[in-house]
């Protein structure tokens, strides 16, 4: 089995949709989690705070400089992610499709490194 990351992106700051859609959304990702979870597919999820509240660590000039903030100057950011296990890329795509659904968000699919997929 080969191990993938399906990342969640958000464009802009978090949305924050009605509460009925949020309640909505929580339920169906945490079926989505379920679903997993019961095919023996899910490794490890979560949901990250907002890019602001990020920290970046940079090596230079023999040392390690912190400075706050998200390492990428861009509109797009990572809200969240599943490690998923998934015999091919094929299998793992249609658990992504599931995911994207659940959170209505755009979901991209990565092999690791030193998978066979």
């Amino acid at each position: 089995m080969t191990q993938y990351l399906l990342s969640v992106w958000h464009v802009g700051d978090y949305p924050t949709p009605p509460p009925d859609q949020l309640e909505k959304m929580m339920a169906d990702v945490g079926a989505f989690n379920a679903e997993l979870q019961q095919a023996g597919m899910y490794v490890f999820a979560g949901g990250l705070q907002p890019r602001s509240s990020a920290t970046v660590l940079r090596v230079a000039e023999g040392g390690v400089t912190m400075t706050d903030g998200p390492f990428a100057e861009s509109k797009e950011q990572m809200g969240g992610f599943w490690i998923i296990e998934a015999p091919d890329l094929d299998v793992a795509l249609e658990w992504a499709t599931k995911g994207a659904t659940a959170c209505q968000e755009v979901v991209e699919v990565r092999p690791f490194q030193g998978e066979d997929g």
